[in-house]
């Protein structure tokens, strides 16, 4: 008999741990990147296209494992194959009963969609994967049209780059385990539509018409959107309510301010919160408490001490030995106190860019998330910003009252929504 080989296996990265004992039928902790073009997808260059792609990050090829003490992923010889759309969006793909892929790509009509779980990486990760699939289903779709060659991916991080760890690079062992203080939020009420079910709206309009206006109240896109929505959720808030302070959970990119290409999670979150009742009621008071917030919050400084304090745990000596049943309930408890913090969570993918012969064959690019409150994720190309909300509340009052802030700015701009099963 010969001897099996081992299989390769990867911990999970610090930001990783809490969403396996998170994930549930209500929120699958998977998130939707998707990419449209000018004319309907092929399936056989997609499929073609997927193999090349997932060669180069290998980290997708895993399965999610449970240990003694720590959750891993082990490297899979599982085949991922394209397929038509068929299930509702950010459809769990995590069950602890079975070894799949964390990971699935699908297509309708024009658009190509990639789904994934976030135990496996972050928004930047995804968006980079979904970058290079692009790329090698245009370069196999459309081979003639580039006789010169193809043109040269602004993303060429090494193998090693990509499967980094970048928590554990970035630790200094400097900080103790701190319990951060997370005072209740505003918590947003209503019916609830059925497990299984999210609500997705996505506003499709000019990026640069909306940094016009974030300009005019010299504010940052992000600032100025999450400033609006602050507002929106205000306008539906209970009078008697007024005094509790409406927080945003906001992910940063970590990239920009630590060297790293990793294609693994490497994020860190910010709350940034206004009381109406005390801090001002105009959208221009809201941009600015919000501005001096982010300000404060986005420096290098202050996101390694908290980078530090989140990994300062998974460090501790006596924390290691405790069994994975434990943790499971300790880090689900965690996240249930985490969720009485925040009111709704706003991401910001940022711009989206492929090499230029290839522009002219994408329209646009978007995502959105699996949520259990409410949830708006952005990114733009060329000038075409998506903003999508998730949402698993029936009532849609929030989300007028968003987009109706924008056109009321002269912001034009077209709106489509997911079908649900009763409509």
């Amino acid at each position: 008999m010969g001897n099996k080989k081992a299989a390769e296996w990867n911990r999970l990265d610090n930001a990783a741990k809490i969403f396996p004992p998170a994930s549930s039928k209500r929120d699958s902790k998977v998130f939707r990147f998707a990419c449209e073009l000018f004319e309907e997808v092929e399936p056989e260059p997609l499929q073609a296209a997927l193999e090349q792609t997932v060669e180069m990050f290998p980290i997708f090829r895993s399965v999610l494992r449970k240990g003694l003490f720590w959750y891993y992923l082990e490297a899979s010889t599982l085949e991922p194959a394209v397929h038509t759309e068929n299930k509702m969006p950010c459809s769990p793909l995590y069950d602890g009963d079975r070894r799949d892929l964390l990971f699935r790509v699908t297509y309708y009509r024009r658009r190509i969609s990639l789904e994934v779980h976030h135990a496996i990486t972050d928004g930047t990760g995804a968006m980079q994967f979904l970058r290079m699939l692009v790329y090698h289903y245009l370069s196999i779709r459309y081979a003639g049209d580039f006789p010169d060659g193809l043109p040269p991916m602004d993303y060429d991080a090494s193998m090693t780059q990509r499967k980094a760890d970048s928590f554990q690079k970035y630790y200094s062992g400097k900080q103790r385990v701190k319990m951060e203080k997370m005072p209740p939020a505003y918590q947003i009420r209503g019916m609830r539509l059925p497990t299984g079910q999210m609500r997705v709206i996505e506003g499709v309009m000019s990026a640069r018409a909306v940094l016009n206006a974030a300009h005019s109240y010299h504010a940052t896109m992000t600032v100025f959107l999450s400033a609006v929505l602050l507002c929106a959720i205000h306008d539906e808030m209970p009078l008697r309510r007024e005094r509790e302070r409406v927080v945003l959970m906001v992910p940063v990119n970590l990239r920009k301010y630590f060297s790293s290409e990793s294609a693994r999670n490497f994020f860190s979150i910010i709350r940034v919160g206004h009381c109406f009742a005390s801090d001002g009621k105009t959208l221009g008071e809201v941009v600015g408490q919000i501005g001096r917030v982010f300000a404060q919050e986005l420096t290098t400084e202050r996101l390694g001490r908290r980078m530090d304090d989140l990994a300062a745990l998974e460090h501790n000596v006596f924390a290691r030995l405790v069994p994975l049943v434990f943790k499971d309930m300790g880090m689900a408890a965690a996240n249930r106190m985490a969720r009485r913090a925040i009111t709704a969570s706003i991401s910001n993918i940022g711009k989206v860019d492929m090499p230029p012969p290839m522009r002219e064959y994408i329209r646009q690019f978007d995502v959105f998330t699996s949520t259990d409150r409410l949830q708006m994720c952005m990114c733009s190309y060329q000038d075409r910003l998506v903003l999508s909300f998730s949402s698993v509340f029936a009532d849609t009052d929030i989300i007028k009252r968003f987009f109706r802030t924008l056109t009321g700015m002269g912001i034009d701009m077209k709106i489509v929504s997911n079908p649900l099963d009763e409509e």
